[in-house]
């Protein structure tokens, strides 16, 4: 037994998302999930940057009710172009347009990471950014891609981690699980300074 109290807490992964999850269980450490329930809506006038950050802290401080002696992670992603945020498409009319639209083009993930120690209520927050340019795409491209991976609850209408790599030219950032979603190599400096040491 450890006697440092960081490592006797409960890491809770505060998210219902299988692609954080996965992410997560690279690092090879026992965590519990919990879905956060906040509004996740901007706020008039907020910067991408800002709330990315405001609702990675906002899970993760809504996880604690039900954790309160945990290191709950809390991550939250928007995909950005002309400084406009891309949300989730929900269906095939509109995951069409939003790749039509980023057809050549470069857009911005950023992806808010928060640590928070619910014990000492501690909080380590950052925005990792994650740039992706895309090819150009024919009409026939985007329909085959929509009809093969129906991307339809992602931002920016494609998944990364599978066939969307194929709309790629260019992918740019310090860390590309960043752009799934939860930037691992920025987590673990987190947790190292609460602490927990890998395995």
């Amino acid at each position: 037994m450890s006697d440092n109290p960081a490592l006797m807490l409960t890491l809770v992964l505060g998210s219902s998302s299988p692609f954080r999850r996965e992410l997560l269980e690279r690092l090879g450490l026992p965590f519990e999930c919990h879905s956060p329930d906040i509004d996740e809506s901007a706020r008039a006038g907020e910067a991408p940057r800002d709330l990315v950050a405001r609702l990675s802290e906002a899970k993760a401080r809504a996880v604690a009710q039900a954790w309160p002696q945990a290191l709950i992670i809390g991550s939250d992603q928007v995909a950005v172009v002309d400084n406009e945020i891309l949300g989730k498409p929900g269906n095939q009319e509109k995951a069409r347009a939003q790749l039509a639209r980023l057809s050549g083009r470069s857009v911005t993930f950023l992806t808010g990471l928060c640590l928070y120690n619910s014990a000492s209520d501690r909080v380590q927050l950052d925005v990792i950014p994650y740039r992706v340019d895309f090819r150009s795409l024919t009409p026939e491209q985007i329909e085959r891609y929509l009809e093969q991976e129906q991307p339809y609850n992602c931002a920016g209408s494609f998944r990364s981690e599978a066939l969307g790599v194929t709309l790629f030219k260019r992918m740019q950032g310090d860390d590309p699980s960043a752009l799934v979603g939860l930037p691992l190599i920025r987590l673990v400096e987190m947790l190292a300074e609460e602490g927990v040491v890998l395995p």
